[in-house]
């Protein structure tokens, strides 16, 4: 059965939500490759004590280290929200072949919504970008997150 990729994203989801009940920011992401999960990761910067442990880099580890190698050439990566500076370095240091996210990020997005790094034609890696894949589904997980640590509910 051929996976899309609502289904893969599926997977980033629940690596979201492990994050979340590890009281992380619900960040989940997998790496893909032919069809076959070969990475996970969740955010996880609180309890690892590391400024570097997003899903995606957590993810990219990984995936490397199942691979045996630290490119990953031909592989996909699936993101809950749209990558920061620090990942999207680290996706191209990695040769990423394709970036598939759900939630935009306004505030520190660089796959299109602050500035679009991936379409920066002075870098030397050009990662295909799919943005908003389950959208909805991936913002609410955050908001919901974040409404909770205000102590306000939120009406689904």
């Amino acid at each position: 059965m051929m996976m899309n990729d609502e289904d893969f994203m599926l997977l980033a989801m629940e690596q979201a939500r492990e994050a979340g009940a590890c009281g992380e920011v619900p960040v989940g992401a997998i790496v893909v490759l032919n069809g076959e999960v070969v990475g996970r990761g969740f955010n996880q910067p609180i309890l690892r004590h590391d400024p570097t442990a997003h899903a995606e880099v957590m993810a990219l580890r990984d995936a490397a280290e199942r691979l045996g190698n630290y490119r990953l050439p031909g592989c996909e990566l699936y993101v809950t929200l749209e990558p920061c500076a620090m990942c999207s370095g680290a996706i191209m240091h990695s040769r990423i072949a394709r970036v598939v996210f759900g939630a935009r990020d306004p505030k520190t997005g660089v796959a299109g919504s602050v500035m679009d790094l991936f379409a920066e034609m002075r870098l030397n890696h050009h990662a295909s970008v799919t943005g908003g894949v389950m959208a909805e589904a991936c913002g609410s997980m955050l908001s919901s997150f974040f409404a909770a640590r205000r102590g306000k509910t939120l009406i689904a």
